[in-house]
C-alpha cells in the first residue's frame, strides 16, 4: 500500500513537460492495462465478459457473473454469502469438484487464490470495479503459470473511463440485509487513481430445510468489507507504472449458532508496462490471507474443533519481453516466481466438557519458479500459435504436529520433501475462412500443485471425515480441442467448440470406509463436451447465451476401483445461461437471466444426488433526475429449491427468492 501512496502523491505532483515549438508532444497514452493479448490468442476457446453484464448482475456478486459461462462451476452451489470459504474453489471444462481452484483466477496479472486452501476470495472481488473479464477455457498453462488446468479467468480493473469521477451504489433487499459501495477514479496529470469500498451485510437466509431445522439452527449470516486503492501513472511515452492494493475482512455463520468462519487477506503489487519497440511486463506482488472456522456438532450442537486460524503467505512476481522480431510476429519471452507458505493452528473441544482435548498444529512451503517462450505468427488468413513452458517446483518443510490437552506430543510427523521440473507446452491454429466464419484448434498441457490444504490438513463435515495426504503427487492434463466462431456482423456472433481434457492423477476426496474419505490420486478425470456461445444484438436489445454439454468420467483402478466410469462429484451434464436485455434509452437497462444447472452428485460413490436447478433473475436501472438512477433487482424469481449440500439427506439451500431496491449515481 505504500507504493500505491508513493505513486499517488507523484501523480498530483506530475506536469507534462513543455514541448519544443518545433517538435509536437508525443501523445501518452495510460490504459492501467497489461500488454495486448497476441493475434493467435483466438485459437484458444475465449470469452470476455464487458463492463455492462458485470455491473447488472441480480446478486452483485463475481460468481453470479462468472456463472454465464459455459463450463465454469464452483466446488458447490453456493454463492459467497452462504459458502465456506475454503470451498470456493472454481473450474471450467467438468474437470471434478475440488475445493482448491483448477482454474487459475488473476487480477491485473496476479493470481488471487489463496495460498494455504487454494480457493478464490470471491467476495472480495467486487465486480463493480472490473472493466472486463476474459475467460480462457482449456489452453494449458503457456505464459500463464502454474495451475492453469481447467483454463484462466483474467479480471482487469476499471479506470476513469468507466467508473467516471464517482459512482456509488446504495441497495437493500426484501430480508434487510445491506449492499452498499463507493468508487472514485479521478485523473490526476497523466495518470489516475482508483479509490474503492463496498461494505455487505445480512443476516442471511435459511440454509437448512424447514424440516430439518433445530434450536440451534441458525441463518447464513454474513458481513464483508473490502477495499482497493490503485495508481496508474506514466514514466515515459511508452512506460507505465501501475501500483495496487487490496484488503477484505469477511465473516460468516452456517447452519448453526456459532459455527464461524472469517477469512482475510491483503495484497499489494507494482508493475511496469513497456509498449515501446522493446514491449515489456514486469510484475511483483506480495499476498497474505488468513482464516478461521468453528464447527458446531450436527448432534449435540456444541463445539467440536476450532480452527482458530490459518495464516499464509505468497510472494511472486513475473517478467516478460517482446523483442522486436519481424512483422507477423509476436514473441513472447518470459519467467515467473511464487514462493508460498502456511500453517493451520486448530483446537478440538470435548462436547461434553467444553475444553479443549488437544492442540494442533500442520503446514509446509511450495514454490515454482517457471521460464516459457511463445510464438504467434500471422500468415494472412492463418495464424498460428505455439509455446513451451518449463516449471522446477517443490513442496517442503511439511509436518503435522499434535499435542494432548496436557501439552505432551501425541503425533509428531515431518514429511518428505518433493521437487521436480515439468515441461508443458501448447500450440494452435485460426483459420479465417472468410470475413464471416473462423475456425480453430488447439492442444496443451498443464499442472496443478497439491494445495497445502491438500496435503496436510484433514477436515470433517459432519458425520464424514476426510484425511488429508501427504503423498500426494501433482495433476497434468492433456487437452484438445476445435471450434468454428460464426460472425456474419458486429452484432452478430456464435462459437461452438468440441473438447477432449483428460486431467491425469487427479485429486479426489475418496472413500475409504464407512464416513471417511482420503484425498487421492485417481487414475484420471476424463472430460470430453460440447461448449456452445451465442451473441445477438438488434438495436436495442441483446441476447446473450452459453451452454456446456460434458461426458465426464473418472478413471479407477485398484483400490480405487468402484470408482471406475462413474461421473466425477459436483460436476453437471449440462449447464445452460441465457440473459436478454433492453436498453431503450441511454442510461436504461432492463434484463432478465434464465440458468439451469443440470443434476450432479455430492460424493465419488454417487450415492448422493443434487437435483437440478432452473432460476430466473431480472434486473433494472432506470435513471433518474441528475446523476441517479433507480436500481431493482431479482435473484431467483421463481424460488427453485436450490440443493446446495446432501449428506445422506442432510440438505443445505441455496439462494431463495430474494428482492433488492436502491439507488445508484455516477459523477463524471
Amino acid at each position: 500500500m505504500a507504493a500505491v501512496s508513493s505513486l499517488a502523491v507523484a501523480l498530483c505532483c506530475a506536469n507534462p513537460a513543455l514541448a519544443q515549438e518545433e517538435a509536437p508532444a508525443v501523445p501518452i497514452v495510460v490504459t492501467g492495462y497489461g500488454l495486448d493479448e497476441g493475434p493467435a490468442a483466438p485459437a484458444y476457446d475465449v470469452t470476455v465478459i464487458n463492463r455492462e453484464a458485470l455491473v447488472s448482475s441480480a446478486s452483485g456478486r463475481i460468481e453470479d457473473v462468472l456463472s454465464s459461462v459455459a463450463g465454469f462451476a464452483q466446488f458447490r452451489r453456493s454463492d459467497s454469502r452462504s459458502a465456506n470459504p475454503s470451498a470456493q474453489g472454481v473450474t471450467l471444462r467438468a474437470l471434478g469438484g475440488n475445493a482448491s481452484s483448477r482454474a487459475l483466477v488473476l487480477l491485473d496479472g496476479v493470481p488471487v487464490a489463496n495460498p494455504f486452501f487454494g480457493h478464490i476470495p470471491l467476495s472480495a472481488l467486487d465486480p463493480d470495479r472490473l472493466a472486463s473479464v476474459r475467460v480462457v477455457r482449456g489452453g494449458g498453462m503457456g505464459a500463464f503459470g502454474m495451475g492453469a488446468v481447467s483454463g484462466t479467468i483474467d479480471l482487469a480493473s476499471a479506470g476513469p473511463e468507466e467508473i467516471g469521477l464517482l459512482k456509488g451504489n446504495a441497495l437493500i433487499d426484501d430480508r434487510g440485509e445491506t449492499q452498499i459501495s463507493a468508487t472514485t477514479a479521478p485523473r490526476l496529470g497523466q495518470g489516475f487513481v482508483v479509490a474503492s469500498v463496498q461494505w455487505d451485510k445480512g443476516e442471511g437466509f435459511w440454509t437448512t430445510p424447514k424440516d430439518q431445522r433445530v434450536p440451534a439452527s441458525a441463518r447464513a449470516a454474513y458481513e464483508t468489507l473490502s477495499g482497493s486503492l490503485r495508481a496508474v501513472a506514466p514514466l515515459t511515452d511508452t512506460v507505465e507504472i501501475q501500483a495496487s492494493g487490496m484488503a477484505y475482512d469477511d465473516s460468516r455463520t452456517l447452519r448453526f449458532k456459532g459455527a464461524n468462519s472469517t477469512s482475510s487477506g491483503q495484497q499489494g503489487s507494482l508493475r511496469l508496462v513497456g509498449r515501446g519497440d522493446w514491449q515489456f511486463d514486469v510484475l511483483g506482488y506480495v499476498q497474505a490471507q488468513d482464516f478461521s472456522n468453528i464447527i458446531i456438532s450436527s448432534s449435540s450442537y456444541k463445539k467440536t474443533l476450532d480452527q482458530a486460524k490459518t495464516p499464509t503467505l505468497a510472494i511472486g512476481g513475473k517478467a516478460e519481453i517482446r523483442p522486436p522480431v519481424g512483422a507477423g510476429h509476436v514473441l513472447r519471452l518470459g519467467a515467473d516466481l511464487r514462493l508460498s507458505q502456511g500453517h493451520l493452528v486448530e483446537l478440538p473441544y470435548s462436547t461434553a466438557t467444553g475444553l479443549p482435548t488437544a492442540f494442533r498444529r500442520a503446514g509446509g512451503d511450495q514454490s515454482d519458479l517457471g521460464f516459457y517462450a511463445e510464438d504467434d505468427w500471422n500468415l494472412g488468413p492463418v495464424v498460428l500459435t505455439a509455446g513451451v513452458r518449463g516449471d522446477h517446483w517443490t513442496i517442503r518443510n511439511g509436518f503435522y504436529r499434535a499435542l494432548t490437552a496436557a501439552g505432551s506430543v501425541s503425533d509428531d510427523a515431518a514429511y518428505a520433501n518433493q521437487s521436480g521440473w515439468n515441461v508443458n507446452g501448447r500450440g494452435g491454429l485460426v483459420w479465417n475462412a472468410s470475413p464471416a466464419i473462423s475456425m480453430r484448434a488447439a492442444a496443451y498441457t498443464g499442472m496443478r500443485l497439491p494445495t497445502l490444504n491438500e496435503l496436510y490438513r484433514p477436515f470433517v463435515v459432519f458425520p464424514v471425515r476426510t484425511e488429508a495426504n501427504a503423498a500426494l503427487k501433482p495433476e497434468r492434463l492433456r487437452g484438445y480441442e476445435a471450434g468454428i466462431e460464426v460472425h456474419p456482423s458486429d452484432t452478430i456472433s456464435l462459437s461452438l467448440t468440441a473438447f477432449d481434457n483428460r486431467l491425469k492423477d487427479a485429486i479426489a476426496n475418496v472413500t475409504i470406509g464407512t464416513n471417511l474419505r482420503q484425498r487421492q490420486n485417481v487414475d484420471a478425470i476424463h472430460a470430453r463436451g460440447l461448449e456452445a456461445t451465442a451473441d445477438l444484438t438488434f438495436s436495442t436489445v441483446s441476447l446473450n447465451g452459453s451452454l456446456s454439454w460434458t461426458d465426464s468420467k473418472v478413471e479407477a483402478s485398484g483400490d480405487q476401483a468402484a470408482l471406475d466410469g462413474m461421473r466425477p462429484a459436483q460436476v453437471p451434464k449440462l449447464a445452460a445461461s441465457a440473459t436478454l436485455a433492453w436498453a431503450p434509452r441511454e442510461g436504461w437497462r432492463l434484463a432478465a437471466t434464465v440458468r439451469h444447472t443440470g443434476a450432479q452428485y455430492e460424493d465419488d460413490l454417487q450415492t448422493n444426488t443434487l437435483r437440478a436447478a432452473t432460476t430466473l433473475d431480472a434486473y433494472a436501472r432506470v435513471p433518474l433526475a441528475g446523476p441517479f438512477a433507480l436500481v431493482l433487482r431479482g435473484e431467483n424469481l421463481t424460488d427453485e429449491t436450490i440443493v446446495t449440500r446432501n449428506q445422506s439427506g442432510s440438505i443445505d439451500l441455496g439462494t431463495p427468492r430474494t428482492f433488492w431496491a436502491g439507488f445508484s449515481m455516477r459523477l463524471d
